[in-house]
């Protein structure tokens, strides 16, 4: 399993994720803020397999919609825009094992 961008850098201000979901399970991209002391995939992942999504500052996980939702399924797509200042983020699937599986990536805002 893997979370890919099709950039690793963007410009700050308005950002719109379209997120295609090419594999056979369901899926979500979670956006979250990476301090500068740590690096992408170390989140702590809790005993239901996920990671914490306190904080997140949106999430494409609604099958052929926008934003929030039960999870992209195979084939399909889904959006969301935020606003994002300068600096790191992560983005990561926060289906249970997902992210242990290695579905993050790490952006870059400028």
């Amino acid at each position: 399993m893997r979370l890919t961008a099709d950039r690793a850098t963007v410009q700050h201000g308005q950002v719109s994720f379209l997120v295609t979901n090419a594999g056979r399970f369901t899926h979500e991209m979670v956006i979250l803020t990476l301090p500068d002391t740590q690096v992408a995939g170390t989140l702590v992942i809790g005993a239901d397999g996920k990671i914490n999504e306190a904080g997140s500052l949106g999430a494409a996980a609604s099958t052929c919609a926008q934003g929030e939702g039960e999870g992209i399924l195979p084939g399909s797509s889904s959006w969301v825009t935020v606003y994002l200042p300068p600096g790191r983020y992560e983005l990561a699937c926060n289906q249970p094992g997902h992210y242990e599986a290695g579905m993050y990536t790490q952006l870059t805002v400028t």
